[in-house]
């Protein structure tokens, strides 16, 4: 059997606000254009409760074919705690069909013989067994986990390299060293640069392994519209970001649309073969009304042997959280109020005020929300102070917030009935089930 279906996921881009940037340009965003034409679309909707309106819920959503209160998924990694919900990619293979996926959002390995499975970078989950698959998890995770440091490894380098030149043609290996380079004064473009490797690799192993079913997701442009929403030009009247932080000039999410633009074209290339072709964007973003600092621990090992907290290993997970594995119940519940106490010295805020417990471990998140100087101190313990500023690695200032509306877009040869009104995110699992067994 050849490539049926194509999961294109786009982590949720609002497409209102991409569709302002099709209609003030006739020369640009061709595919996108075609995809508004051609495509029939309908709507998705999410959680009502605004605390369970994130990627890392909805994705899962729509793997298991459950509601968050149906799944109760709510951290990123978390699927690895529900063995027992079987996901989309094991009952496609139960069938008889081959999967592939790259970077599916708090999905678990669970596949006996997959085509490929590249486990996202958050989730403690094994890559299928090839060198190749292994090498780009690893980039993967070392790429995005030490994104605030902005460094890369040497293995990380010769991945990337690897992956060049396994697909290495005149158009797109010209497009990826430019946009390489074009991210060293434009440092939005490094997701973006991320991003196009990502379809890089899973062309390569399109075409290589051939999978029935075959998903890919793309986190940029989620991470653009969080931190540059309010540069976009066709959205009037939102705060403005420090000029230090973007030229005002610039506009990364026409950049973000563009590279989507040009990925989105060689996925019709398989569509105009046959194949069908379903993109979604699970939830999306809209503009944050106000200016909000992220921060992430520079380097969460030294910061708790600082502190006295005792662990037994500690698992960064996106942007701001962190897991901390214990070995005892005693020195979780001391971690938790050393951790507790600790606030800025010069506005007597609390560092971590997202502070869950579990069974030995802690999910935590640095939720300061206000801007860090060099002289800033921390107030640990009346015997403690830790320069704050040395402390964390500046991430971003928010620009955008979830929103529980979705799009989904299906090629006119689809195999399921298009909703005539939003459903439920949830039910996009049935819809590709029903796409392979019903045939």
């Amino acid at each position: 059997m050849s490539l049926k279906l194509l999961f294109i996921q786009l982590n949720e881009i609002n497409f209102e606000i991409a569709e302002r940037y099709i209609l003030a340009s006739k020369a640009k965003f061709r595919n996108l254009r075609k995809i508004k034409k051609y495509y029939r679309n309908f709507l998705t909707h999410a959680e009502d409760e605004y605390n369970n309106l994130e990627p890392w819920i909805q994705w899962p959503s729509i793997h298991l074919g459950k509601s968050f209160d149906q799944h109760e998924i709510f951290r990123l990694g978390d699927i690895k705690s529900h063995p027992n919900q079987k996901q989309l990619f094991e009952t496609l293979e139960d069938e008889g069909f081959s999967i592939g996926a790259i970077s599916p959002m708090n999905a678990d390995n669970r596949l006996k013989n997959p085509a490929y499975f590249i486990s996202d970078p958050w989730t403690d989950t094994p890559s299928d067994p090839s060198g190749f698959s292994k090498r780009v998890s690893s980039m993967l995770k070392q790429t995005v986990n030490d994104n605030a440091k902005g460094g890369l490894t040497t293995k990380s380098i010769f991945t990337i390299f690897e992956i060049f030149f396994k697909t290495l043609n005149y158009k797109n290996s010209l497009y990826l060293i430019k946009l390489i380079l074009s991210s060293l004064l434009n440092p939005w473009k490094k997701s973006l640069v991320l991003d196009y490797l990502i379809h890089l690799a899973h062309m390569y192993l399109l075409k290589k392994k051939e999978p029935n079913f075959s998903s890919v997701f793309f986190n940029a442009g989620a991470h653009i519209q969080h931190h540059y929403f309010f540069n976009t030009k066709h959205i009037k009247n939102l705060p403005t970001n420090p000029k230090w932080y973007v030229n005002p000039s610039s506009d990364p999410i026409e950049d973000m649309l563009d590279i989507y633009d040009r990925i989105i074209g060689d996925y019709l290339n398989f569509s105009e073969k046959g194949c069908q072709i379903l993109i979604a964007t699970g939830l999306r973003q809209v503009p944050y009304n106000k200016a909000k600092f992220y921060y992430r621990l520079k380097e969460h090992t030294f910061f708790l042997n600082k502190i006295g907290v005792k662990f037994l290993k500690i698992l960064p997970r996106m942007t701001r959280d962190f897991e901390i594995i214990f070995t005892n119940d005693n020195d979780l519940i001391i971690a938790k109020k050393i951790l507790e106490k600790i606030k800025s010295k010069k506005d007597n805020l609390s560092i971590f005020t997202e502070i869950e417990e579990r069974k030995k471990s802690l999910f935590v998140t640095l939720t300061y929300p206000n801007e860090i100087n060099k002289s800033d101190n921390l107030v640990v313990n009346e015997n403690l102070e830790l320069n704050f500023f040395d402390e964390v690695i500046f991430v971003a200032i928010k620009n955008g917030m979830h929103d529980t509306n979705g799009y989904v877009f299906c090629s006119p040869n689809i195999n399921f009935k298009i909703p005539k009104s939003s459903v439920h995110v949830s039910k996009l699992h049935n819809m590709i089930l029903g796409n392979f067994l019903s045939s």
